[in-house]
């Protein structure tokens, strides 16, 4: 028996598929809200997943599509963007997000966030990301990734 999508995922499934990706998103037994949940459950190495990450930019909320082996410095990547860079409080990511933490896509908000990419990433053939519930989550590429939420690739290290 086919289980359909919690709701927020098929926001993000159609989101997808309105941008040109397949929109297959598979939905885990259990919850995969950390990187290293989301690698080992895919057989990946935790580089190759794409924590979806709400900073402000000064007052302003970004998304930063970071490498699972990655945490972003805040300082230089800050100043690669003009501007002080700092967590958004739990409470903003949900709002501007739509999704659970542990489980926030890179796209198919309510609001489209300036999104800027981990170069990072481009070294893995094949990246998984959250697809907007803790359970599920999709394959893309680097560059589909880029495209599909209009990123900047940058360096966050």
């Amino acid at each position: 028996m086919r289980r359909s999508l919690p709701p927020v995922a098929s926001k993000v499934s159609d989101t997808l598929i309105a941008r040109g990706h397949h929109g297959v998103i598979i939905t885990q037994p259990t919850p995969t809200p950390t990187a290293r949940d989301a690698a080992d459950a895919v057989g990946v190495t935790i580089g190759a997943i794409t924590k979806s990450l709400v900073f402000l930019l000064d007052d302003d909320p970004v998304l930063l599509l970071v490498s699972g082996a990655h945490q972003v410095n805040l300082s230089r990547t800050g100043q690669r963007l003009e501007g002080t860079l700092s967590r958004a409080p739990a409470d903003m990511v949900q709002e501007v997000t739509g999704q659970p933490i542990g489980g926030v896509a890179p796209l198919g908000h309510p609001t489209n966030l300036p999104t800027f990419v981990d170069n990072a990433l481009a070294q893995y053939r094949e990246l998984w990301a959250a697809g907007g519930h803790p359970n599920t989550l999709f394959r893309t590429t680097f560059g589909e990734l880029v495209r599909i939420t209009a990123g900047l690739a940058i360096d966050v290290d």
